[in-house]
C-alpha cells in the first residue's frame, strides 16, 4: 500500500513539474540560453588565458636559444684560448638552459593541444547557442500561435458559438414571408366561396364583365379624344 502511494505521488509530482516546464517554457530556455552563454564566455577567457601562457613560454623559449647561442660560442672562445675553466663553466650553464629549454618546449605543446581542443568545443559550443537562439525565436512564434489562438475559441467559443449563430441567420432568412402567406390564404379562401368565379368566366367571354380592364379604359379614352378642327 505504501509503495503504490509512494508510485501515485511520485507520479503527481512528476505531472506537476511538467505542467510548471510547460507553462514556463519560454523562461526557461532563457535561462538555458543564459547559462550556457556564461559557460562559453568562461571557456573564451579560459583560452585567452592559455594563448597568453603560450606567448609567454615562447618568448622564455626564444630567450633561452638566444643565450645558449651566445654561451655556445663563447665557450668555443675560451677553448681555443685554451681556457679549460670557463669553457667547462659554460658548458654547465649551457646544460642548464637548454634543459629548462626541453621543459619549456614541452609545456608548449601541452598548452598548444589545450588550446587546440578548448578552441574547438568554444566553436561547437557557440554554433550550439546559435542554434539555441533560433529555437527560442520559433518557440516564442509558436507559442505567440497558441495564446492567439485560445484568445480566438474562448471568443468563439471553440466554434459552437459560430455554428449556432450560422443557423439562426438561415433560419431567419429562410423564413415564410407572412404577406405572401396571407395573400396565399386569401386566394384560397376566394376560390372556396365561388367569390372569383363570376370574374374568372367573364375572363373566358361568358357574360358581362364584372371589372374593367386596360383595353376598356383605353376604349373610354379614344371616344373622349377631340376630333382635330380642318382648314
Amino acid at each position: 500500500m505504501f509503495r503504490t502511494l509512494s508510485t501515485l505521488l511520485a507520479g503527481a509530482s512528476a505531472r506537476s513539474e511538467d505542467r510548471v516546464r510547460d507553462a514556463f517554457a519560454i523562461e526557461l530556455i532563457d535561462q538555458k540560453i543564459r547559462e550556457a552563454d556564461n559557460s562559453l564566455k568562461a571557456a573564451k577567457a579560459t583560452l585567452a588565458t592559455i594563448i597568453q601562457r603560450q606567448r609567454a613560454e615562447d618568448r622564455q623559449a626564444n630567450t633561452l636559444k638566444s643565450r645558449i647561442s651566445d654561451m655556445t660560442a663563447r665557450a668555443q672562445d675560451a677553448l681555443r684560448a685554451d681556457r679549460e675553466d670557463l669553457a667547462a663553466e659554460a658548458a654547465e650553464a649551457i646544460a642548464n638552459m637548454e634543459n629548462e629549454l626541453t621543459i619549456r618546449l614541452e609545456t608548449l605543446d601541452r598548452l598548444d593541444q589545450k588550446g587546440m581542443r578548448l578552441r574547438s568545443s568554444i566553436e561547437a559550443g557557440h554554433r550550439r547557442i546559435i542554434d539555441l537562439k533560433q529555437g527560442a525565436i520559433q518557440a516564442r512564434a509558436v507559442r505567440r500561435e497558441h495564446h492567439i489562438q485560445r484568445r480566438l475559441n474562448a471568443t468563439a467559443g471553440t466554434n459552437t458559438a459560430v455554428d449556432e449563430a450560422e443557423e439562426l441567420i438561415q433560419r431567419v432568412i429562410g423564413a415564410d414571408d407572412p404577406f405572401e402567406q396571407s395573400e396565399i390564404l386569401r386566394g384560397i379562401e376566394n376560390d372556396l366561396s365561388h367569390d372569383t368565379l363570376a370574374d374568372r368566366m367573364a375572363d373566358h367571354g361568358f357574360g358581362a364583365a364584372t371589372r374593367k380592364t386596360g383595353q376598356d379604359v383605353l376604349a373610354q379614352l379614344k371616344a373622349k379624344k377631340p376630333n382635330k378642327s380642318k382648314h
